[in-house]
């Protein structure tokens, strides 16, 4: 299947309960790092750190305040978002599971018996 790479990159970055939680909480709106360094009770170099991965993983986006350069505020990148529900709802389609018996020798007793 061609979103292995893709399922398997998004796990590898949300995989990490601290950047789980901070995507969780971007799922509610734009904020910034206080806010999400008061929801999450971790220190602002840790919110940063985390951010910058989810950045990189293209899941999240910033913007810089026109009012203050100083401040910049994150939210969801929901390009990414709609790729990512298209990809693992391929990966997790519940219609790919067929009924089927295992065709391998020992399973199939038939190719086990000695006539």
């Amino acid at each position: 299947m061609e979103s292995y790479e893709f399922v398997k990159d998004l796990f590898q970055v949300l995989g990490n309960p601290t950047r789980l939680k901070i995507f969780d909480i971007l799922m509610t709106g734009v904020h910034c790092n206080c806010e999400i360094a008061d929801m999450t009770g971790l220190a602002i170099n840790l919110i940063s750190h985390h951010l910058k991965v989810l950045q990189e993983a293209d899941l999240i986006q910033s913007v810089r305040s026109e009012k203050d350069a100083r401040w910049i505020y994150y939210s969801v990148n929901e390009e990414t978002l709609r790729s990512i529900q298209t990809e693992t709802e391929k990966f997790f389609d519940n219609n790919r599971i067929i009924n089927r018996e295992p065709v391998c020798p020992p399973c199939n007793k038939k190719t086990n018996q000695k006539e």
